[in-house]
Protein backbone atom coordinates (compact mmCIF):
# COMPACT_ATOMS: atom_id res chain seq x y z
CA UNK A 1 0.00 0.00 0.00
CA UNK A 2 1.53 3.71 -0.75
CA UNK A 3 1.72 5.56 2.08
CA UNK A 4 1.59 8.91 2.48
CA UNK A 5 2.65 11.63 5.74
CA UNK A 6 0.69 14.45 7.56
CA UNK A 7 2.61 17.02 9.86
CA UNK A 8 -0.56 18.38 12.10
CA UNK A 9 -1.98 18.97 14.95
CA UNK A 10 -4.44 16.58 16.64
CA UNK A 11 -7.74 17.14 17.06
CA UNK A 12 -9.53 15.59 20.47
CA UNK A 13 -13.09 15.87 19.03
CA UNK A 14 -11.81 13.69 15.66
CA UNK A 15 -12.91 16.12 12.83
CA UNK A 16 -10.07 17.18 11.79
CA UNK A 17 -6.18 17.27 11.95
CA UNK A 18 -4.51 14.46 12.32
CA UNK A 19 -7.68 12.27 12.78
CA UNK A 20 -9.68 13.31 9.97
CA UNK A 21 -6.82 13.16 7.55
CA UNK A 22 -6.26 9.52 8.56
CA UNK A 23 -9.75 8.92 7.43
CA UNK A 24 -9.73 10.68 4.57
CA UNK A 25 -6.14 9.49 3.11
CA UNK A 26 -7.74 5.87 4.07
CA UNK A 27 -10.64 6.28 2.18
CA UNK A 28 -8.92 6.16 -1.15
CA UNK A 29 -6.82 3.55 -0.13
CA UNK A 30 -3.43 5.14 0.87
CA UNK A 31 -1.53 4.77 4.39
CA UNK A 32 -1.32 7.51 6.69
CA UNK A 33 1.67 8.05 8.45
CA UNK A 34 1.49 11.13 11.30
CA UNK A 35 4.17 14.17 12.85
CA UNK A 36 2.13 15.63 15.61
CA UNK A 37 2.90 18.88 16.23
CA UNK A 38 0.60 20.22 18.78
CA UNK A 39 -2.32 19.04 20.74
CA UNK A 40 -5.60 20.52 20.96
CA UNK A 41 -8.29 20.26 23.23
CA UNK A 42 -11.13 21.21 21.12
CA UNK A 43 -15.10 20.44 20.25
CA UNK A 44 -17.41 21.30 17.52
CA UNK A 45 -18.09 24.55 19.59
CA UNK A 46 -14.88 26.24 20.61
CA UNK A 47 -10.71 25.55 21.04
CA UNK A 48 -10.31 25.25 24.09
CA UNK A 49 -6.71 24.54 24.78
CA UNK A 50 -3.32 24.48 22.51
CA UNK A 51 -0.27 22.12 23.77
CA UNK A 52 2.41 22.53 21.03
CA UNK A 53 4.50 19.15 21.16
CA UNK A 54 8.41 20.15 22.34
CA UNK A 55 10.69 20.82 18.73
CA UNK A 56 13.08 17.69 19.58
CA UNK A 57 9.94 15.32 19.77
CA UNK A 58 8.72 16.84 16.43
CA UNK A 59 12.27 16.52 14.89
CA UNK A 60 12.32 12.82 16.35
CA UNK A 61 8.62 11.95 14.51
CA UNK A 62 10.01 13.52 11.27
CA UNK A 63 13.19 11.40 10.98
CA UNK A 64 11.59 7.94 12.54
CA UNK A 65 9.00 8.03 9.65
CA UNK A 66 11.26 9.75 6.57
CA UNK A 67 13.93 7.03 7.77
CA UNK A 68 12.06 4.08 7.56
CA UNK A 69 8.63 4.66 5.38
CA UNK A 70 8.55 5.51 1.44
CA UNK A 71 6.51 8.43 1.36
CA UNK A 72 5.23 9.48 -1.75
CA UNK A 73 3.53 12.51 -1.10
CA UNK A 74 3.18 14.99 2.16
CA UNK A 75 0.89 17.66 3.86
CA UNK A 76 1.72 20.25 6.40
CA UNK A 77 -1.91 21.23 8.48
CA UNK A 78 -1.79 23.19 12.05
CA UNK A 79 2.28 24.11 12.57
CA UNK A 80 1.35 26.45 15.06
CA UNK A 81 4.72 28.22 15.19
CA UNK A 82 7.65 29.62 13.46
CA UNK A 83 9.66 27.75 15.05
CA UNK A 84 7.36 24.37 14.18
CA UNK A 85 7.87 25.62 10.80
CA UNK A 86 11.50 25.56 11.04
CA UNK A 87 12.40 22.40 12.20
CA UNK A 88 9.47 21.27 9.32
CA UNK A 89 11.41 23.09 6.32
CA UNK A 90 14.72 21.60 7.74
CA UNK A 91 13.62 18.28 7.08
CA UNK A 92 11.30 18.16 4.58
CA UNK A 93 13.48 20.34 1.98
CA UNK A 94 15.81 17.48 1.49
CA UNK A 95 13.07 14.73 0.06
CA UNK A 96 11.55 15.13 -3.38
CA UNK A 97 8.25 14.40 -3.37
CA UNK A 98 5.00 16.47 -3.48
CA UNK A 99 4.50 18.82 -0.28
CA UNK A 100 0.81 20.40 -0.18
CA UNK A 101 0.59 22.83 2.38
CA UNK A 102 -2.67 23.47 4.04
CA UNK A 103 -1.92 27.34 5.79
CA UNK A 104 -4.16 26.30 9.11
CA UNK A 105 -4.27 29.58 10.99
CA UNK A 106 -7.74 29.73 12.17
CA UNK A 107 -10.49 26.52 13.28
CA UNK A 108 -13.90 26.30 11.65
CA UNK A 109 -15.82 27.72 14.87
CA UNK A 110 -13.17 31.04 14.70
CA UNK A 111 -10.85 29.97 17.43
CA UNK A 112 -6.84 30.96 16.66
CA UNK A 113 -4.44 28.01 15.87
CA UNK A 114 -1.43 29.84 15.47
CA UNK A 115 0.93 32.11 17.07
CA UNK A 116 1.89 35.50 15.72
CA UNK A 117 5.24 33.82 14.57
CA UNK A 118 3.82 31.68 12.04
CA UNK A 119 2.52 34.01 9.14
CA UNK A 120 6.16 35.12 8.22
CA UNK A 121 7.72 31.58 8.38
CA UNK A 122 4.95 30.43 6.87
CA UNK A 123 5.17 32.97 3.62
CA UNK A 124 9.35 33.04 3.78
CA UNK A 125 10.18 29.66 4.70
CA UNK A 126 7.26 27.00 3.67
CA UNK A 127 6.17 28.09 0.66
CA UNK A 128 9.31 28.00 -1.44
CA UNK A 129 9.20 24.59 -1.13
CA UNK A 130 5.80 23.65 -1.09
CA UNK A 131 4.13 22.14 -4.38
CA UNK A 132 0.65 23.07 -4.04
CA UNK A 133 -0.76 25.39 -1.33
CA UNK A 134 -4.75 25.53 -0.38
CA UNK A 135 -5.74 28.77 1.79
CA UNK A 136 -9.68 29.29 1.93
CA UNK A 137 -10.40 33.39 1.63
CA UNK A 138 -9.02 34.62 5.06
CA UNK A 139 -5.86 32.80 5.19
CA UNK A 140 -5.39 33.77 1.13
CA UNK A 141 -6.38 37.25 2.59
CA UNK A 142 -3.28 36.60 5.29
CA UNK A 143 -1.16 35.64 3.02
CA UNK A 144 -1.55 37.75 0.06
CA UNK A 145 -1.55 40.61 2.42
CA UNK A 146 -4.65 42.05 0.98
CA UNK A 147 -8.77 42.13 1.10
CA UNK A 148 -10.37 39.39 -1.56
CA UNK A 149 -14.11 41.26 -2.56
CA UNK A 150 -13.72 40.31 -5.98
CA UNK A 151 -12.38 37.92 -8.85
CA UNK A 152 -9.62 40.09 -9.34
CA UNK A 153 -8.83 39.87 -6.36
CA UNK A 154 -8.92 36.10 -5.65
CA UNK A 155 -6.46 35.87 -9.04
CA UNK A 156 -4.40 38.64 -7.52
CA UNK A 157 -4.27 36.89 -4.36
CA UNK A 158 -3.43 33.68 -6.01
CA UNK A 159 -0.21 35.40 -8.07
CA UNK A 160 1.00 37.25 -4.75
CA UNK A 161 1.22 34.19 -3.03
CA UNK A 162 2.34 31.69 -5.83
CA UNK A 163 5.04 34.31 -6.77
CA UNK A 164 7.85 31.96 -4.79
CA UNK A 165 6.92 29.00 -7.32
CA UNK A 166 3.78 26.98 -5.73
CA UNK A 167 0.47 26.91 -7.09
CA UNK A 168 -1.93 27.87 -5.35
CA UNK A 169 -5.64 26.20 -5.05
CA UNK A 170 -8.04 28.89 -3.19
CA UNK A 171 -10.85 28.09 -2.01
CA UNK A 172 -14.14 29.41 -2.64
CA UNK A 173 -16.30 28.06 0.27
CA UNK A 174 -16.29 31.75 2.25
CA UNK A 175 -16.82 33.82 -1.10
CA UNK A 176 -19.74 35.19 -2.05
CA UNK A 177 -21.61 33.57 -4.68
CA UNK A 178 -24.28 31.36 -6.19
CA UNK A 179 -21.83 28.38 -6.88
CA UNK A 180 -18.52 27.71 -4.74
CA UNK A 181 -15.90 28.63 -7.30
CA UNK A 182 -12.20 27.37 -6.66
CA UNK A 183 -9.19 28.84 -8.79
CA UNK A 184 -6.16 26.46 -9.74
CA UNK A 185 -3.56 28.93 -9.91
CA UNK A 186 -1.11 26.49 -12.12
CA UNK A 187 1.97 27.01 -13.94
CA UNK A 188 0.87 30.95 -14.22
CA UNK A 189 -2.59 29.90 -15.78
CA UNK A 190 -5.73 30.11 -13.75
CA UNK A 191 -8.57 27.45 -13.97
CA UNK A 192 -11.86 27.82 -12.01
CA UNK A 193 -13.52 24.89 -10.57
CA UNK A 194 -17.03 25.05 -10.18
CA UNK A 195 -19.53 22.94 -7.67
CA UNK A 196 -23.02 23.50 -6.94
CA UNK A 197 -23.06 25.13 -3.29
CA UNK A 198 -24.50 22.79 -0.60
CA UNK A 199 -24.98 23.48 3.28
CA UNK A 200 -21.79 25.58 5.19
CA UNK A 201 -19.01 23.15 4.96
CA UNK A 202 -18.38 21.81 8.63
CA UNK A 203 -15.73 21.29 10.70
CA UNK A 204 -12.31 20.07 9.29
CA UNK A 205 -13.35 20.67 5.44
CA UNK A 206 -9.86 21.95 5.04
CA UNK A 207 -8.18 19.17 6.31
CA UNK A 208 -9.93 16.85 4.41
CA UNK A 209 -9.41 17.97 0.96
CA UNK A 210 -5.71 18.93 1.06
CA UNK A 211 -5.26 15.10 2.63
CA UNK A 212 -7.35 13.86 -0.43
CA UNK A 213 -5.62 15.84 -2.94
CA UNK A 214 -2.03 14.83 -0.87
CA UNK A 215 -3.52 11.10 -1.08
CA UNK A 216 -4.45 11.14 -4.31
CA UNK A 217 -0.84 12.64 -5.49
CA UNK A 218 0.99 9.75 -3.57
CA UNK A 219 -1.46 7.28 -6.05
CA UNK A 220 0.37 8.53 -9.18
CA UNK A 221 -2.17 10.93 -10.22
CA UNK A 222 -0.12 14.64 -11.50
CA UNK A 223 -1.58 17.73 -9.30
CA UNK A 224 -4.57 18.88 -11.75
CA UNK A 225 -5.98 15.54 -11.59
CA UNK A 226 -5.81 15.17 -7.54
CA UNK A 227 -7.36 18.83 -7.39
CA UNK A 228 -10.30 17.75 -9.57
CA UNK A 229 -10.62 14.02 -7.88
CA UNK A 230 -10.67 15.82 -4.74
CA UNK A 231 -12.80 18.63 -5.04
CA UNK A 232 -15.51 15.89 -6.54
CA UNK A 233 -14.79 14.04 -3.46
CA UNK A 234 -15.84 16.99 -1.13
CA UNK A 235 -19.15 17.62 -2.61
CA UNK A 236 -19.57 14.18 -0.97
CA UNK A 237 -17.79 14.72 2.16
CA UNK A 238 -20.04 17.68 2.43
CA UNK A 239 -23.18 16.31 1.68
CA UNK A 240 -22.58 13.58 3.98
CA UNK A 241 -21.38 15.63 6.93
CA UNK A 242 -23.15 14.98 10.17
CA UNK A 243 -23.57 16.19 13.69
CA UNK A 244 -21.06 14.46 16.45
CA UNK A 245 -21.58 17.45 19.18
CA UNK A 246 -23.43 20.67 19.72
CA UNK A 247 -22.07 22.96 17.69
CA UNK A 248 -20.08 22.89 13.73
CA UNK A 249 -21.32 19.50 12.02
CA UNK A 250 -18.46 17.31 11.13
CA UNK A 251 -17.28 16.72 7.44
CA UNK A 252 -17.47 12.94 6.42
CA UNK A 253 -13.98 12.24 5.10
CA UNK A 254 -14.86 8.27 4.58
CA UNK A 255 -16.05 8.87 0.59
CA UNK A 256 -14.47 7.53 -1.95
CA UNK A 257 -14.67 6.13 -5.78
CA UNK A 258 -14.02 2.53 -5.48
CA UNK A 259 -13.26 1.82 -8.52
CA UNK A 260 -9.74 3.69 -8.03
CA UNK A 261 -8.60 0.77 -5.61
CA UNK A 262 -7.82 -1.60 -8.91
CA UNK A 263 -5.12 0.97 -9.80
CA UNK A 264 -3.36 1.12 -6.33
CA UNK A 265 -1.89 -2.37 -7.42
CA UNK A 266 -0.90 -1.80 -10.30
CA UNK A 267 1.60 1.55 -9.24
CA UNK A 268 2.77 -0.97 -6.61
CA UNK A 269 3.51 -3.33 -9.04
CA UNK A 270 5.33 -0.58 -11.38
CA UNK A 271 7.35 0.75 -8.55
CA UNK A 272 8.64 -3.03 -6.92
CA UNK A 273 9.81 -4.08 -10.15
CA UNK A 274 11.29 -0.88 -11.59
CA UNK A 275 13.30 -0.73 -8.57
CA UNK A 276 14.73 -4.16 -9.56
CA UNK A 277 15.54 -3.43 -13.02
CA UNK A 278 17.53 -0.45 -11.92
CA UNK A 279 20.03 -2.88 -9.83
CA UNK A 280 20.01 -5.41 -12.76
CA UNK A 281 20.43 -3.98 -15.94
CA UNK A 282 23.71 -2.44 -17.87
CA UNK A 283 23.81 0.69 -19.29
CA UNK A 284 24.27 -0.94 -22.73
CA UNK A 285 20.53 -1.55 -22.57
CA UNK A 286 19.16 1.67 -21.57
CA UNK A 287 17.96 4.27 -25.01
CA UNK A 288 19.85 7.58 -24.47
CA UNK A 289 16.90 9.17 -23.04
CA UNK A 290 15.67 6.56 -20.78
CA UNK A 291 13.76 3.12 -21.03
CA UNK A 292 10.45 2.69 -19.34
CA UNK A 293 7.86 -0.06 -17.87
CA UNK A 294 4.72 0.59 -18.17
CA UNK A 295 1.47 -1.85 -16.96
CA UNK A 296 -2.48 -1.42 -17.43
CA UNK A 297 -5.39 -1.96 -15.66
CA UNK A 298 -7.66 -4.45 -16.60
CA UNK A 299 -9.36 -3.62 -19.47
CA UNK A 300 -7.59 -0.45 -19.63
CA UNK A 301 -9.50 1.88 -22.28
CA UNK A 302 -7.12 5.11 -22.76
CA UNK A 303 -3.21 6.20 -21.72
CA UNK A 304 -4.75 7.01 -18.60
CA UNK A 305 -5.30 3.75 -17.19
CA UNK A 306 -1.92 2.69 -17.57
CA UNK A 307 0.97 3.49 -15.25
CA UNK A 308 4.40 4.12 -16.02
CA UNK A 309 7.87 5.56 -14.17
CA UNK A 310 7.40 9.30 -14.54
CA UNK A 311 10.22 10.89 -16.73
CA UNK A 312 11.22 7.53 -17.35
CA UNK A 313 14.42 5.21 -15.92
CA UNK A 314 17.72 7.22 -16.71
CA UNK A 315 21.64 6.75 -16.41
CA UNK A 316 22.40 9.29 -13.57
CA UNK A 317 26.42 9.70 -12.30
CA UNK A 318 26.72 5.83 -14.02
CA UNK A 319 23.64 4.45 -11.79
CA UNK A 320 20.03 3.75 -13.76
CA UNK A 321 17.74 5.13 -11.80
CA UNK A 322 14.04 6.30 -11.64
CA UNK A 323 13.56 9.17 -12.48
CA UNK A 324 10.20 9.78 -11.09
CA UNK A 325 7.09 7.87 -9.25
CA UNK A 326 4.85 5.45 -10.84
CA UNK A 327 2.05 7.37 -12.30
CA UNK A 328 -1.08 6.82 -14.82
CA UNK A 329 -0.56 8.67 -18.30
CA UNK A 330 3.37 8.82 -17.92
CA UNK A 331 4.32 6.45 -20.92
CA UNK A 332 1.95 7.75 -24.00
CA UNK A 333 3.98 5.83 -26.87
CA UNK A 334 3.75 2.52 -24.97
CA UNK A 335 1.14 3.09 -23.74
CA UNK A 336 -0.57 3.26 -27.18
CA UNK A 337 1.24 0.19 -28.62
CA UNK A 338 0.40 -2.08 -25.17
CA UNK A 339 -3.53 -0.63 -25.44
CA UNK A 340 -3.33 -2.43 -28.84
CA UNK A 341 -1.99 -5.38 -27.87
CA UNK A 342 -4.27 -6.03 -25.06
CA UNK A 343 -7.21 -5.84 -27.72
CA UNK A 344 -5.75 -9.18 -28.72
CA UNK A 345 -4.89 -10.47 -25.76
CA UNK A 346 -6.33 -8.72 -22.85
CA UNK A 347 -4.21 -10.74 -20.82
CA UNK A 348 -1.20 -8.91 -22.13
CA UNK A 349 -0.98 -5.90 -19.38
CA UNK A 350 2.51 -5.04 -19.58
CA UNK A 351 5.30 -3.84 -22.13
CA UNK A 352 9.08 -2.36 -21.26
CA UNK A 353 11.42 -0.56 -23.62
CA UNK A 354 15.00 -1.73 -24.31
CA UNK A 355 18.10 -1.04 -27.08
CA UNK A 356 18.22 -2.94 -29.60
CA UNK A 357 21.05 -4.46 -31.06
CA UNK A 358 22.16 -7.66 -33.39
CA UNK A 359 23.74 -9.08 -29.85
CA UNK A 360 20.45 -9.06 -27.87
CA UNK A 361 18.23 -9.92 -30.97
CA UNK A 362 20.38 -13.53 -31.45
CA UNK A 363 19.73 -13.68 -27.46
CA UNK A 364 15.81 -14.00 -28.04
CA UNK A 365 15.93 -16.12 -30.49
CA UNK A 366 18.25 -18.36 -28.35
CA UNK A 367 16.00 -18.34 -25.36
CA UNK A 368 13.04 -19.01 -27.60
CA UNK A 369 11.66 -15.73 -27.83
CA UNK A 370 8.54 -14.81 -30.54
CA UNK A 371 9.91 -11.76 -31.74
CA UNK A 372 7.93 -9.37 -34.13
CA UNK A 373 8.69 -6.36 -35.92
CA UNK A 374 7.32 -2.55 -36.70
CA UNK A 375 7.05 -2.14 -40.32
CA UNK A 376 8.66 1.96 -40.25
CA UNK A 377 8.58 2.38 -43.82
CA UNK A 378 4.78 3.08 -44.75
CA UNK A 379 3.53 5.92 -43.37
CA UNK A 380 1.43 4.15 -40.48
CA UNK A 381 0.08 4.83 -37.31
CA UNK A 382 1.46 3.24 -33.49
CA UNK A 383 -1.74 1.29 -33.54
CA UNK A 384 -1.13 -0.10 -37.14
CA UNK A 385 2.14 -0.45 -36.45
CA UNK A 386 1.25 -2.88 -33.61
CA UNK A 387 -1.59 -4.57 -35.57
CA UNK A 388 0.62 -5.64 -38.10
CA UNK A 389 3.31 -6.81 -35.47
CA UNK A 390 0.52 -8.89 -34.02
CA UNK A 391 -0.39 -10.25 -37.39
CA UNK A 392 3.00 -11.34 -37.84
CA UNK A 393 2.81 -14.63 -35.67
CA UNK A 394 -0.25 -16.07 -35.57
CA UNK A 395 -0.06 -18.35 -32.43
CA UNK A 396 0.03 -16.02 -30.03
CA UNK A 397 1.36 -12.47 -29.00
CA UNK A 398 5.16 -12.27 -29.75
CA UNK A 399 7.55 -11.49 -26.40
CA UNK A 400 8.83 -8.44 -28.08
CA UNK A 401 8.30 -6.33 -31.39
CA UNK A 402 11.43 -4.78 -32.22
CA UNK A 403 10.84 -0.92 -33.27
CA UNK A 404 13.80 0.11 -35.66
CA UNK A 405 12.84 3.39 -34.53
CA UNK A 406 13.21 6.86 -36.80
CA UNK A 407 17.06 7.06 -36.36
CA UNK A 408 19.77 4.86 -35.31
CA UNK A 409 19.85 6.03 -31.34
CA UNK A 410 15.72 5.41 -31.59
CA UNK A 411 16.69 1.37 -32.44
CA UNK A 412 14.49 -0.48 -29.30
CA UNK A 413 12.93 -3.53 -28.61
CA UNK A 414 9.10 -3.65 -26.67
CA UNK A 415 9.00 -6.55 -24.30
CA UNK A 416 5.45 -7.95 -23.84
CA UNK A 417 4.46 -9.92 -20.63
CA UNK A 418 1.55 -10.30 -18.45
CA UNK A 419 2.63 -8.25 -15.59
CA UNK A 420 5.74 -6.07 -14.09
CA UNK A 421 7.08 -10.10 -12.65
CA UNK A 422 6.76 -11.34 -16.10
CA UNK A 423 8.59 -8.53 -17.76
CA UNK A 424 11.31 -9.33 -14.96
CA UNK A 425 11.67 -13.25 -15.94
CA UNK A 426 11.88 -12.39 -19.43
CA UNK A 427 14.58 -9.61 -18.90
CA UNK A 428 16.58 -12.17 -16.77
CA UNK A 429 16.19 -14.48 -19.48
CA UNK A 430 18.25 -12.25 -21.99
CA UNK A 431 20.96 -11.00 -19.65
Amino acid sequence: MRSALTVAGSDSVGGAGIQVDIKAMASVGVHAATVITAVTAQNTCEVVEIFPIPLEMIQAQLDAVLKDCDIKAIKTGMLYSADIVHVVVDTLEEHEVPLIVDPVMISTVGDSLSDKTLKRALIDDLLPICELVTPNKYEAETLAGMQIKSEDDAMLACELIGKQGSSVLLKGGHMDTKNIVDYLYLSSTFTEIKNPRLNKAGHGSGCVLSAYITANMANGLDLMSSVYKSRALMQEAIASQYVIGQGELVVNPNVSDGRDKVKFPVLDAIDSVAGKLCDMLPQKLILKNGINIAFATENAAGPEEVAAIDKRLVVHNGMLIKNGPAKFGAAEHLSYVLLEVMKADPKTRCIMSLVDSPEIEDIMEEVGFTVSKFNRKGNLSIAEMTKDAISQNKKHIPDAIIDPGTSKDMRMINILGKDPEDILNKVNAIL
